[in-house]
């Protein structure tokens, strides 16, 4: 089995902008834009990222758990025939996929890509 821990939490948001004043001013956050519809803190335990782009965010709060081993997880979560919304992709820094748990949740599992 793969090391897992909750590391990230990625949100839907409607207006970037405004969502990185709000935890900039009210947890005293710094946020670090990765694309014109996406920003991160990258500092934290638990990091939050802010999803702007419609048609790659999620209708709820998406669970970013790092894994290990991210394709022997996928094969383990493909074995277990659990629900695949989003196979293995790339993004910047990383490789992820999103499964559906039992109760219907969207989760996100990421491998970061090693630092050359």
């Amino acid at each position: 089995m793969a090391l897992a821990r909750l590391n990230y939490v990625e949100l839907p948001v409607s207006d970037i902008e405004a969502s990185k004043a709000f935890f900039e001013a009210v947890a005293g956050w710094s946020l670090q834009d990765f694309a014109p519809s996406y920003s991160a803190t990258t500092n934290g335990d638990v990091d939050l990222g802010l999803q702007a782009d419609k048609t790659e965010a999620t209708s709820a709060p998406l669970p970013v758990i790092e894994v290990s081993d991210l394709d022997s997880l996928y094969q383990t979560v493909v074995k277990r025939g659990d629900e695949i919304i989003r196979p293995i992709f790339s993004f910047p820094g990383g490789r992820r996929f999103h499964v559906c748990e039992p109760s219907g949740n969207e989760i996100a599992f990421w491998q970061p890509i090693p630092e050359e």
